[in-house]
């Protein structure tokens, strides 16, 4: 659906979402289809610059002003949205109509430093986990729920991701903390602290922070995107989430989850909502992670793997869960007999149940997992000093 965005009008109900189970919806689209929306300005205040609208031209955020996100900002295609470091944006606490959008095409530049992130979180006197909406980007990069150059659309905003360009370049994020995200439009969608809608391996994402959000930490739909210094903490649902054939690399990551919290990983291999159009499950590399429960007798369960997916797990470090990997499904267990799900170093500490099959494929432990009681999982206390949120 596609609306007129004119500032000073009321903004419509457009949300970029994962769905409670974790999929989102597909529409099939060729790239025949665009986006016709107007350019929006910010408007200002005596005290405060007001951002909302769909943007035609660039737009570069000035240190010296403040800035507050009132409705929906969305960068179109060959735009370029650029935020200087130390800069905090606060978005309205109204819920899921509140977000910033980077369409296929467009780039973000939002480079923060260790001493200086950038913030975006909620103008509410007293925050809570789903104010509003989040961080949504978008590519061109592959995803297995469309073949060649088609396109899905997400679930509510219907802006297209995806394509046939690996290395697609949406821009980057250093030192970017994104806080109480996650409003939900409706009781089936919530947005998530950052989503990567088929973003390709030329963007740049290294030190992002999800604090307190009401649905996943981060998620990736697919696309190559490599992420690096990972931090998600209270995620109320899952931590970090990869479905529709995601297999880019995540290297340092860490996950504090409360036992109210839902997985710390979620993984699915396709859109179980949707098809595998392509015949190829997610399959990420992901190293140097340490994942904090707590405990065995009151979190549940710390990685689940299903729908066929695959993955290459090194330095996984997990404490205090009933269950440390729960595999469901053919699919998945099918990877861990040809090698496409493996875990090389792991250590559990109070952890019930290391290794959980629910595949209905015959294999050891062993056969999933080696090396354990080797892994150190990733130095936090070093890496996310200073510009995240514990």
């Amino acid at each position: 659906m596609k609306k007129q965005i004119i500032l000073g009008l009321a903004l419509v109900s457009m949300v970029f979402s994962c769905s409670t189970d974790d999929t989102s919806d597909i529409v099939i689209n060729d790239n025949s289809v665009t986006n016709n929306n107007s350019g929006g300005d910010g408007t200002t205040d005596p005290a405060t610059i007001f951002l909302s609208g769909t943007y035609t031209e660039d737009l570069t955020l000035d240190a010296n002003n403040t800035y507050k996100l009132n409705g929906s900002l969305i960068m179109t295609s060959g735009t370029t949205l650029t935020i200087p470091a130390c800069m905090t944006i606060q978005a309205l606490s109204s819920g899921a109509d509140v977000y910033i959008a980077i369409s296929q095409g467009a780039k973000i530049i939002a480079n923060g430093t260790a001493d200086c992130p950038i913030v975006f979180t909620s103008d509410a006197a007293s925050p809570a986990a789903g104010d509003w909406g989040g961080l949504i980007i978008l590519g061109k990069a592959p995803i297995n729920s469309v073949t060649g150059t088609n396109t899905a659309t997400s679930e509510i905003a219907s802006l297209p991701y995806g394509g046939n360009v690996a290395n697609d370049n949406s821009g980057s994020l250093n030192y970017v903390r994104v806080e109480y995200s996650g409003g939900a439009a409706d009781g089936q969608s919530e947005n998530n602290g950052f989503s990567f809608y088929g973003v390709g391996n030329a963007t740049s994402v290294n030190y992002i922070q999800a604090y307190a959000g009401k649905d996943d930490g981060i998620e990736f739909f697919g696309g190559t995107v490599n992420a690096s210094y990972i931090s998600v903490i209270n995620a109320e649902d899952d931590s970090v989430d990869w479905t529709e054939g995601f297999s880019g690399t995540l290297e340092h990551v860490y996950i504090s989850n409360r036992a109210s919290d839902d997985k710390a990983i979620e993984a699915d291999g396709y859109n179980t909502d949707f098809s595998n159009a392509t015949g190829i499950f997610s399959k990420p590399t992901v190293n140097n992670v340490t994942i904090v429960g707590e405990g065995s007798a009151n979190s549940s369960e710390a990685v689940r793997l299903r729908a066929g997916t695959q993955g290459l797990f090194s330095n996984i470090m997990i404490t205090g869960y009933a269950e440390g990997f729960d595999l469901d499904d053919l699919e998945t267990g099918n990877g861990v007999v040809s090698d496409d799900l493996q875990v090389t170093g792991v250590t559990f500490v109070d952890v019930t149940d290391k290794v959980k099959n629910d595949t209905t494929v015959t294999f050891t432990d062993a056969d999933f997992a080696t090396g354990e009681d080797t892994a150190t999982g990733t130095d936090y206390t070093t890496w996310g000093a200073g510009w995240t949120i514990n």
